[in-house]
């Protein structure tokens, strides 16, 4: 429990950024999850694109906002990147050769 005037304040103003922080970091988690979903559907590559701009964007505004540090970001927009293009390079690949 705070004793002082100083530290009582310090308390709401650091459950105000744990609130703030867990907000963000659910918003990136369900952005994540829906880059995921479609991506591993493999059957709309619009919505695919869609969803991974919207992931890609939340993650650098997490990044920015200091949610999640920036090489946490790079990292997972490059993994979500690769596993878009693999998922839909093969599938143009053999609708072309078709």
């Amino acid at each position: 429990m705070p004793n002082t005037k100083t530290a009582k304040k310090q308390l709401r103003v650091s459950e105000g950024n744990r609130q703030r922080n867990q907000h963000y970091k659910t918003v990136l988690k369900g952005a994540l999850k829906r880059v995921r979903t479609v991506i591993e559907t493999g059957e709309d590559r619009k919505a695919a694109t869609q969803a991974l701009n919207e992931a890609v964007s939340t993650l650098h505004h997490s990044a920015s906002k200091g949610i999640i540090k920036r090489q946490n970001a790079s990292r997972r927009v490059g993994r979500i990147a690769r596993a878009f293009n693999s998922r839909f390079s093969q599938k143009t690949k053999a609708q072309s050769e078709e």
